[in-house]
């Protein structure tokens, strides 16, 4: 199945958060915060502004983002864990 966001939403997956700390010490899974950087799946074209043009996204499929804790709705994509937001909830590109 594919999935096509629309308007200025993001289809995002989570980038899985290291299991050790530097110490070495292993954090169980009931222990671990969901992780707060993912990488974008898809985009959607814009949102339509009050003039009638569709204002371009920031953000492209491919780019490695941050969000906010509770930002975002987790849906199933092909048994995937996926999340959906809008582009005003990632809070900037990770570069390099």
């Amino acid at each position: 199945m594919k999935f096509r966001p629309l308007h200025d939403r993001v289809l995002v997956r989570r980038i899985e958060a290291e299991a050790k700390t530097a110490g070495g010490i292993i954090i169980p899974d009931t222990a671990k915060e969901k992780p707060q950087e993912g990488v974008i799946v898809a985009a959607g074209a814009g949102a339509r502004g009050d003039d009638g043009k569709v204002n371009a996204l920031d953000v492209k499929a491919g780019d490695k983002i941050l969000f906010g804790k509770w930002s975002g709705t987790e849906i199933k994509v092909d048994g995937e864990d996926l999340l959906i937001m809008k582009e005003s909830d990632v809070l900037g590109i990770i570069e390099g």
